[in-house]
């Protein structure tokens, strides 16, 4: 049996290259996973008094910066800022596809990392409240298609894991349902 980032890396994009709409932004998170034979999906609660997104669940990451050298590096840079860690260059996997964020107008690349444990965190309070690790085998399990109806008439479907205090939906929910639908296609064991 290969090892969780072996069996992973072929079905990420090593070098995603997303375009954006007319006038959406392009952002970058880190979706970092823990261990290997039980591996943990960390996310971070994204501090109160934010001006976007306030409150929800996410991963690290945040819009690019003209001086990032790519995507990665944005991921890299807002991982460092926000949890006070450095993830090697190495430990990044690739990128699922770029998913668009229509109330704010961002497009953003999720990459994937794995890393054997986490060290101590030095989170930002500016930026997250806390952070949460949820066993990538319980996501799994829980993982729930929701339907809510705007009062536009629209309709949005998308993807829920409710884990006692912890709720992930929206734009990260559709990360993780990608995340999920690849480690269940190329390494079965770590969600079953």
């Amino acid at each position: 049996m290969p090892d969780l980032a072996t069996a992973l890396l072929p079905a990420l994009d090593p070098a995603p290259r997303p375009l954006p709409e007319p006038g959406e932004r392009l952002a970058a998170v880190l979706a970092v996973l823990v261990g290997d034979d039980e591996p943990d999906l960390v996310f971070t609660e994204r501090a109160a008094m934010l001006s976007r997104h306030a409150g929800e669940m996410s991963f690290p990451g945040g819009l690019q910066d003209p001086d990032d050298a790519d995507l990665l590096a944005t991921a890299l840079r807002e991982t460092a800022e926000e949890l006070g860690v450095d993830v090697p260059e190495a430990a990044v996997l690739g990128a699922l596809p770029a998913i668009h964020t229509y109330v704010s107008g961002i497009l953003v690349t999720p990459f994937v990392a794995t890393v054997g444990s986490l060290p101590a965190l030095t989170v930002s309070d500016a930026e997250i409240a806390r952070v949460v690790r949820v066993p990538l085998r319980e996501l799994a399990a829980i993982e729930e298609q929701r339907m809510l109806r705007e009062q536009n008439g629209m309709t949005w479907r998308g993807w829920w894991y409710v884990d006692g205090d912890v709720t992930v939906w929206g734009v990260t929910g559709f990360m993780v349902h990608a995340l999920l639908e690849i480690v269940r296609k190329e390494a079965s064991w770590a969600v079953t």
